[in-house]
């Protein structure tokens, strides 16, 4: 097969144009064919292992033909209908109730999207929906974090916290504001203080510098996941809620990377004991064999709406599809019948203690971290001030291309490299990722 990968290359790099388009990375890029379980194989014919479980979403593995077949069977029923006020599906009802089971306990209405990108957009909607219909017209303003990510769509692109998103698209949506990550490896709290309730008391200074009657939500991931797999402290959140709950401001969990097992609960705000007022999900609810996500909202919003006098005026066309609806419900069956989150759990803490045994002693990495079975390694030119490479060093994309020729595809922020493999990945799965980002790292950095 490897003789068809220049020709499909050629006709790729002459006919599309891909997220993050860069013409340089492409020409020499990867042309996937088939995967199975925790590998991914390019049209080369090579296989790879798949440190990202695709864009953090494969999480049952690649090749599970019951998605499949649940995808066919509602296909052949009913492939579409519109999920507009005065229009519903059977499939949308089942899975709707389903996760008002599933999720927090203030949670219980649901609104499904095309992804996690629609599902930020739905939030801010909704949050600004609901203060106008309860007499608060000027809470409008959306906090969220430096690091945090949330889509790349204009309004999620704006709450997104990775500055190199935006030089390109700017000016950026009005009404956003960005605070501190907690990021326990570079967040400085003043002495004597819990980092992370004074990490935490960046949002507290926001909301009163901007105006509590001006701020309508807190957005925010549990853990932290393109941004570099930041993981809070363990008071941060209860801290978090505690604010919000204070100034009237609502509580968003992103969990569209960490909702649904990545980080060894079902949801990500359980290891806390903290529940938002809106949750946003995608990516692991398919396991990404349909693009499907949503938003799930406390009642007390719901009831906004029901009780409005006018239409909620937002909506997509997909909204509700019979067929992402299929294929979540038979995702949902896979995770719970095979224990999926916990296995994330154990084998999360697995991959930790290898990464560590393989890379801790390395003079160039700074920080390994990871909550389930999402991991980082932080590489540092100076390990003992934490200094960081200059961007000009390359360094992360080096290590990135070493990595690939040993046969493992993932992905990186800067110099901070990310896994977060299917959860079907085996023991030596694992072990191979942890020894080939050792060598590569050797490789690069001696």
């Amino acid at each position: 097969m490897g003789d068809i990968k220049p020709a499909l290359l050629t006709q790729d790099l002459d006919h599309l144009v891909h997220p993050l388009h860069s013409r340089r990375i492409h020409s020499g890029g990867h042309v996937w064919v088939r995967g199975r379980g925790a590998l991914i194989y390019d049209a080369d014919g090579r296989g790879y292992l798949d440190g990202l479980s695709g864009l953090w979403n494969v999480v049952a593995g690649h090749g599970r033909t019951e998605l499949a077949e649940a995808a066919q069977r509602q296909m052949s029923e009913l492939a579409y209908c519109s999920g507009y006020a005065g229009s519903s599906n059977e499939r949308a009802i089942e899975l709707a109730a389903r996760l008002a089971d599933l999720t927090y306990p203030s949670i219980s209405r649901f609104f499904f999207t095309s992804g996690g990108g629609e599902a930020s957009e739905t939030s801010f909607k909704l949050a600004r929906s609901y203060w106008k219909i309860r007499g608060y017209p000027h809470k409008t303003k959306v906090i969220s974090r430096q690091w945090g990510y949330h889509g790349v769509t204009l309004a999620a692109m704006s709450a997104t916290g990775i500055s190199g998103y935006w030089p390109q698209f700017e000016p950026r949506v009005p009404g956003f504001v960005h605070i501190p990550s907690p990021y326990p490896y570079r967040y400085e709290a003043p002495a004597g203080s819990s980092q992370g309730v004074a990490a935490a008391n960046e949002l507290e200074r926001a909301i009163l510098r901007e105006g509590p009657d001006t701020v309508a939500m807190f957005l925010a991931e549990p853990v932290q996941g393109a941004g570099g797999v930041i993981v809070p402290q363990d008071d941060y959140f209860p801290r978090i809620r505690q604010i919000c709950d204070k100034y009237d401001v609502l509580f968003v969990a992103d969990e569209v990377i960490t909702g649904f097992g990545r980080t060894g609960k079902w949801f990500a705000l359980e290891h806390w004991g903290v529940q938002p007022d809106i949750m946003q999900f995608a990516k692991a609810i398919t396991s990404g064999y349909f693009p499907f996500g949503g938003v799930g909202c406390s009642e007390k919003i719901a009831e906004a709406l029901d009780e409005s006098d006018t239409p909620w005026m937002h909506a997509y066309t997909y909204s509700a599809h019979p067929v992402g609806c299929a294929v979540a419900l038979r995702n949902l069956d896979i995770l719970q019948r095979e224990g999926l989150p916990s296995q994330a759990a154990e084998k999360g803490a697995y991959l930790l203690t290898q990464l560590r045994a393989a890379l801790g002693g390395h003079p160039h990495v700074g920080e390994i971290r990871g909550k389930g079975l999402m991991c980082a390694v932080e590489f540092v030119r100076d390990r003992a001030t934490k200094a960081e490479f200059e961007p000009a060093d390359r360094v992360g994309e080096r290590i990135n291309a070493e990595v690939q020729k040993r046969g493992l595809f993932s992905r990186l922020r800067g110099d901070v490299f990310c896994l977060a493999p299917p959860f079907v990945a085996t023991q030596d799965e694992l072990d191979r990722m942890a020894s080939i980002l050792a060598d590569s790292a050797a490789a690069v950095l001696g």
